[in-house]
């Protein structure tokens, strides 16, 4: 049985925002949903290179956006970047994986690919429109975050992390990096990686360790900063 996911609402920039346990970002006032570094066909780009990997990671990613979008039933969908691995990902696709994900396009009113660094032009044949950067009320989304002060902004590209420590053991976890003002959104992708957010890389976003919303199987568990620690402690 699946544990029922329990969502996270929290205050951003003064917009109401829910974090869901499974990496998604709801922005209920404007029934929009975030997913950020889907990074669709890595597994497949591994294997151009000669590092064999399963090659379902693309039908896994979209298998869990589809639960998502059929929670939360979005009008809007953001993918904020790096949707797709490389710039040949969708010609290596499955045929039933890019029908599924034509279907999810089609599924809400409007759907928005923003421009990564991996995918600076997403293939139009799925639908959906592209954008650099979408402004939500306060908000300002776009795949790579600003150096220093940036209120209001969600971002991508860092894959963040947290490590905490206690009772004895460590755990290690995707999470939501934020201080309350701009936050950076955790990579969804099946086979993305993490970096922690007590790598320098934060700190030069948010000018310290930002706060962590930790992605549990089931919900989501708030980290403030002074309990995050490096990898290798």
């Amino acid at each position: 049985m699946t544990d029922t996911l329990t969502d996270h609402a929290f205050q951003l920039a003064g917009e109401t925002a829910i974090a869901d346990a499974d990496g998604v970002l709801v922005l209920p006032d404007q029934r929009a949903l975030i997913v950020s570094d889907l990074h669709f066909e890595k597994g497949s780009s591994f294997g151009i290179g000669g590092q064999m990997l399963p090659p379902y990671d693309t039908r896994t990613t979209l298998r869990r956006l589809a639960t998502a979008l059929s929670r939360h039933r979005p009008r809007t969908v953001i993918a904020l970047g790096d949707s797709f691995h490389d710039r040949h990902a969708d010609s290596r696709m499955d045929g039933a994986d890019v029908e599924r994900l034509t279907d999810l396009v089609d599924s809400v009113n409007c759907w928005v690919w923003i421009e990564g660094n991996h995918d600076p032009a997403p293939p139009p044949h799925f639908g959906g429109e592209v954008r650099q950067t979408l402004a939500l009320g306060t908000l300002l989304l776009r795949h790579e975050p600003t150096e220093g002060p940036a209120p209001g902004e969600i971002a991508g590209h860092l894959h963040p992390c947290a490590k905490v420590r206690g009772k004895g053991r460590s755990v290690r976890a995707r999470c939501f990096a934020t201080d309350g003002t701009r936050l950076i959104m955790p990579a969804f992708g099946a086979y993305t990686g993490g970096l922690n957010v007590c790598d320098p890389a934060f700190a030069r976003c948010f000018g310290q360790i930002p706060d962590a919303l930790v992605m549990g199987r089931s919900r989501i568990y708030p980290v403030a900063a002074r309990s995050c620690v490096p990898d290798g402690r």
